[in-house]
């Protein structure tokens, strides 16, 4: 009986190693060099089907400390506010205060150990995409024009994976995950203590995308 389980974990050991050798052998290279790849003509690869798809997941870092963005001729980059968990959108008000949407996707229910299960969650931690949604919008505020946020409070929290936002007639609409809801806003507000008043359900749960954007019309009668 030792015996045959030995063989067996041997067979099982070369499956795992030939199919971890074939996926990584098997995986497509880049040929172009980047310069061809955008600008006003890229040139564009012809679509090759293949058995085990090509998945490259950028892995989410921050800025190294001391680099910055290269700006183009005539302007410059500094940071502007920094520490924030995951932020996602931004909204900046009339007055100059900008909101920060720090959020992520709702938790998932517990389907038990698959595959797929697997792979996905591995994909998301290396984007960045399995923290915990901090649930809150952060209010910016830069006191003295000298492009640093001064100033950093809690302007909403306890949200449902919030996302998009946008103020019209002394109201901040805020886009969570399964609805749209309303907040009173001041000119000036760093903190908003009101209950929400929801405004319209929106379509949640499985298969559909946490993110959800929320703008008025031009003439402020619809959103």
């Amino acid at each position: 009986m030792r015996k045959i389980l030995g063989v067996l974990l041997v067979i099982v050991a070369f499956v795992i190693i030939a199919g971890a050798g074939l996926f990584f052998f098997s995986r497509e290279q880049a040929t172009v060099p980047i310069e061809q790849t955008y600008g006003p003509n890229p040139t564009l690869a012809e679509p090759n089907p293949t058995w085990i798809p090509t998945v490259h997941v950028a892995e989410a870092t921050p800025w190294p400390q001391g680099k910055m963005p290269v700006a183009a001729k005539g302007f410059a980059v500094n940071e502007f506010a920094g520490g924030l968990d995951h932020p996602r959108w931004l909204h900046v008000l009339p007055n100059g205060d900008v909101l920060v949407a720090e959020s992520n996707a709702p938790p998932k229910p517990d389907e038990g150990f698959s595959i797929r299960g697997w792979f996905m969650k591995l994909f998301q931690s290396r984007a960045g995409a399995e923290v915990r949604s901090a649930n809150r919008i952060s209010l910016l505020r830069d006191e003295n024009g000298d492009g640093v946020a001064e100033t950093r409070t809690v302007l909403l929290s306890s949200l449902f994976s919030p996302f998009g936002m946008t103020l019209l007639d002394g109201k901040l609409y805020v886009a969570n995950a399964d609805a749209v809801v309303a907040f009173p806003y001041r000119d000036g507000d760093a903190e908003i203590t009101a209950p929400s008043e929801k405004i319209v359900d929106l379509p949640a749960g499985r298969n559909h995308h946490w993110t959800k954007d929320v703008i008025a019309s031009p003439d402020g009668t619809k959103l």
